[in-house]
């Protein structure tokens, strides 16, 4: 009877262990499998390249992004304006570097602070449990029976246009979800019998919640927040776009898109708009792969 390509491969690799020839492999398993992932680690060569563009744009561009030229206005894209120029001659790719900036810690920073005080309170509460969790679930359902896009226009009509402003209600209506996921990790984490353990030595509760249960809950919060990341950074675009996210006078993503609002813009001047449309794409599809890479590489369940 013929073996199979499987059986096969089991007998070399079971050959090599008799040889002394296969040495178990060192470092993270996890790390391991997510840089064999070809999608994420495209998305993270294409994450740090707008990345590093974004923070080291004086050494790309020489162009003041809110610099007014009126006898350079509209002009095509060419060796001296990459990306072109706009209505008032400023140069659109020192616009869309240093845009980047403040589009990226708009997302980032407000997905990272979210997860912060969500994954904060979510873990304490469902470890600790009783009045103190019930008290906590209730206010996360409370913010998250409205519409996020809902309740973020609402309180940046009632707060106003500013970047903290931005920040803080992005981290006002975005930590439910973090609360919830990490709280539904940890009333699973918490019957674990290495927990049981703990609690038998007497270790505190805020050692055992913090210190030995949150590490094993980090990968799909991991996940969480690069797709919270992706999400605040198109809500910014979004809000933006309309004139009601960051102050106009700002450079942001958003807000150099924000000309493409015009029909005749979309016709006759397509580097005004194209060139950011296509960062955000990109950034954005990045961190969708990341996340993905994430997801397979720390589920456990899809461990091969």
């Amino acid at each position: 009877m013929s073996k199979s390509s499987l059986d096969r491969k089991f007998d070399r690799i079971r050959a090599l262990e008799e040889a002394g020839k296969l040495k178990p492999s060192s470092g993270s398993r996890a790390l391991r499998k997510m840089m064999s992932n070809r999608l994420a680690m495209v998305g993270v060569i294409i994450f740090l390249i707008i990345l590093l563009s974004a923070i080291f744009a004086p050494l790309l561009t020489a162009h003041d992004p809110m610099k007014v030229d009126l006898r350079s206005m509209l002009q095509t894209p060419s060796m001296d304006h990459i990306f072109g120029t706009d209505r008032t001659g400023r140069d659109v790719f020192a616009r869309v570097l240093y845009g980047g900036r403040v589009s990226i810690l708009v997302g980032l920073g407000s997905a990272l602070i979210a997860a912060f005080i969500g994954v904060g309170i979510g873990c304490y509460t469902g470890y600790k449990g009783g009045l103190v969790d019930t008290i906590a679930l209730r206010i996360s359902e409370i913010f998250m029976s409205f519409p996020q896009i809902i309740l973020v226009l609402l309180l940046v009509s009632i707060t106003g246009q500013s970047l903290m402003n931005l920040i803080v209600i992005f981290v006002f209506s975005g930590w439910g979800g973090m609360y919830r996921l990490s709280r539904a990790r940890m009333l699973s984490l918490r019957e674990e019998e290495y927990v049981q353990a703990l609690q038998s030595f007497g270790v505190s509760t805020f050692r055992i919640c913090y210190k030995h249960v949150l590490p094993n809950a980090l990968g799909p919060i991991m996940v969480n927040i690069t797709l919270t990341t992706a999400m605040f950074i198109l809500l910014e675009a979004g809000l933006s776009f309309l004139g009601l996210g960051v102050p106009l006078s700002i450079p942001t993503w958003g807000n150099i898109l924000n000309v493409a609002q015009d029909l005749r813009v979309l016709q006759n001047n397509w580097w005004l708009w194209l060139p950011v449309g296509a960062v955000i794409s990109l950034f954005v599809l990045s961190v969708n792969f990341i996340g993905d890479g994430l997801r397979d590489s720390t589920d456990p369940t899809m461990q091969g």
